[in-house]
């Protein structure tokens, strides 16, 4: 059986078939690329307010609580700036979308 798989006619019916011997290889190359991905848009939209937790984390732990409060709410109204700003962003982006429609 294996010496007919091997031939010339097996080759062909594989090929006509369709060799499946790679299909699962290529679905998790897929997983992995939806992964990252999504890995790349949580960090481009949580970064900035990781980054910033973790330095009003830090504060806090040396006993600053006061410049902790500080910073914590310097990140926040930063964080309703780079919220206003994703907005007015898309807001551009749809209205520059709409008059390209409309050309």
């Amino acid at each position: 059986m294996k010496k007919l798989m091997n031939s010339r006619f097996g080759r062909l019916v594989r090929r006509i078939a369709g060799e499946e011997t790679g299909a699962v290889m290529m679905e998790y190359v897929i997983l992995a690329v939806l992964i990252a991905a999504a890995a790349v848009v949580a960090i481009a939209y949580f970064g900035k307010t990781v980054t910033s937790e973790a330095n009003v984390a830090s504060t806090a732990m040396t006993g600053k609580g006061n410049k902790a409060a500080e910073t914590q709410q310097k990140v926040q109204d930063n964080q309703s700036t780079w919220q206003q700003e994703a907005v007015d962003a898309n807001k551009k982006f749809s209205d520059a979308k709409e008059d390209a429609v409309k050309e």
